[in-house]
């Protein structure tokens, strides 16, 4: 099978971290095609990804729409999905492409989070939590051939449809891979209301992937996840963080809960 990857950048007014994105894609240590998808953006975003691609194209609604525009676009072996805020590792791809010689499809690229302040520290510590857990973490590297089985991502959900696709992908009995060197995922000055927003955000199609993934989701919405249990000792060695990282995620499921009874009464609205 051929190598030939794109690599699949959505955008909305993401100025302040595209530059760095842009930058660790040309940077990988395979030849990779970029394509960046903004959805309309009003700052700089369209004239720094013009820099570094001429693969550019602008639509919406959402990042599930356009992450399947840049897709169908892409004409290559092999697709990687990546928000304007991570930065690659040099060898991202050629670890991918390793798994997907060794026969896997899908492949998940594991994440660490960086940025300043106290709640960027306790989303580090939550994420550091997660690495190698395939409850939480999705698939972000697929054969192209599959993702076109599978009909792409579910456009009716924002937020979810990583976890939805990864889903579909192991209800065929596909197993997924994994790479062994994180992105990391820029989380810049965040903010507890910031996040409570996005959570709230995302939770307006929460009902839609509990209907999907039911058993899944549930597991997935927990406040106390196996992955603190797993990582006890982790959260032990910073304490200050880890009450932290509690009452951020108890203002983020609270948010992401708002949000889904909005999403379901929008629903019946229909």
């Amino acid at each position: 099978m051929s190598s030939h990857t794109a690599v699949i950048v959505t955008t909305r007014n993401s100025a302040a971290t595209l530059e760095a994105c842009l930058s660790s894609v040309q940077r990988q240590t395979v030849p990779v095609t970029s394509i960046v998808v903004d959805n309309f953006s009003t700052d700089d975003t369209p004239a720094i990804a013009r820099r570094h691609t001429t693969n550019f194209l602008q639509a919406g609604p959402e990042r599930s729409r356009q992450r399947n525009l840049g897709a169908a676009m892409a004409g290559a072996a092999w697709l990687l999905f990546v928000d304007s805020d991570m930065i690659l590792a040099p060898s991202t791809v050629a670890e991918c492409l390793q798994q997907g010689q060794a026969g896997f499809r899908a492949v998940i690229v594991p994440e660490v989070s960086e940025g300043q302040g106290f709640w960027a520290a306790c989303k580090a510590l939550e994420r550091a939590c997660y690495v190698g857990d395939d409850t939480i973490e999705a698939a972000r590297f697929i054969e192209a051939t599959l993702f076109t089985e599978l009909g792409g991502f579910d456009e009716e959900l924002t937020g979810e449809e990583d976890w939805d696709l990864t889903a579909r992908i192991r209800a065929r009995g596909l197993p997924v891979g994994r790479s062994r060197t994180p992105l990391i995922h820029d989380e810049g000055r965040l903010r507890l209301g910031e996040t409570m927003r996005t959570k709230f955000y995302y939770g307006r199609t929460m009902a839609r992937y509990l209907r999907k993934h039911p058993r899944t989701a549930r597991g997935q919405a927990r406040l106390f996840r196996p992955a603190f249990f797993r990582n006890r000792r982790l959260l032990r060695a910073q304490p200050l963080r880890t009450v932290g990282m509690f009452a951020m995620k108890s203002g983020e499921l609270g948010a992401a809960a708002l949000g889904t009874v909005i999403g379901m009464w929008a629903d019946r609205r229909r």
